[in-house]
């Protein structure tokens, strides 16, 4: 389980993120990178800290842009070492950024839907779908594109999505993870590490409440206590499909 949460470095600073990798090292060796820190003065460092010594960098880009800019993207991605990028989920830019990666070690993720939005604010945005109908959509539409997964909450049931996607290699990197009796903050779809191994996410992402968890000073514990929850989720769930956990 340790190799599969992945620790948000959404701090102010490259000096904090730095820290954060120190403390949990021998931990943690997955973290991500998104838009606090990846413009930021410094950040060569913290991109070369995160591809090297047994870490891995997940650079949350959430690409957006016309093909051929999303193209030159992934390819920049792929030259630093990066082991996840992000992209929205419309099915020209995710092409484009599967046929770029060619050759490179680099995983394509697609978004689905933000976890801050539910059915209410999807409907004011537009949408014609409520979140767990457009996360299937896009969920398709990554598949056929040969997108290597999708970012999508435990809420959206990862199981079900490739049972309907037809694809169960796909990778499913679940944020919203929130401890029981935990602030939401401004998470609306969210579950417990336990209950998102459980519902078959393949990859957490965990940001304050390792972070910046009151209860836990020490940031060491608060990975470990997440890291015990999602191993009791996974004996959980081999248990539901017939396996011996003992």
């Amino acid at each position: 389980m340790n190799d599969r949460l992945i620790v948000a470095l959404d701090v102010a600073t490259v000096d904090e993120a730095k820290a954060i990798i120190q403390q949990l090292d021998g931990v943690v060796s997955f973290f991500k990178i998104g838009y606090w820190l990846y413009i930021k003065p410094g950040v060569e460092e913290l991109y070369n800290l995160t591809t090297t010594g047994g870490r891995k960098l997940f650079l949350d880009a959430k690409l957006f842009d016309v093909p051929e800019t999303v193209r030159h993207g992934i390819k920049s991605v792929a030259e630093r070492g990066a082991a996840f990028v992000t992209v929205h989920g419309d099915p020209g830019i995710m092409q484009a950024a599967v046929e770029a990666k060619a050759g490179s070690d680099l995983r394509i993720l697609a978004v689905t839907v933000l976890t801050n939005l539910d059915d209410g604010a999807l409907r004011e945005m537009g949408y014609a779908y409520g979140a767990r109908d457009l996360v299937m959509l896009r969920a398709k539409h990554a598949v056929e594109a040969n997108c290597d997964g999708i970012i999508a909450s435990a809420d959206d049931n990862p199981d079900r999505i490739r049972e309907l996607a037809q694809n169960e290699q796909l990778l499913i990197v679940t944020p919203g993870i929130r401890l029981a009796g935990g602030d939401r903050h401004d998470q609306r779809r969210i579950a417990t590490p336990r209950e998102a191994i459980r519902n078959g996410a393949d990859y957490l992402v965990v940001g304050r409440p390792i972070v910046r968890h009151p209860g836990h000073p020490d940031m060491r514990s608060a990975a470990l206590g997440i890291i015990q929850e999602m191993r009791s989720g996974w004996d959980e769930r081999q248990a539901a499909l017939g396996f011996d956990t003992k």
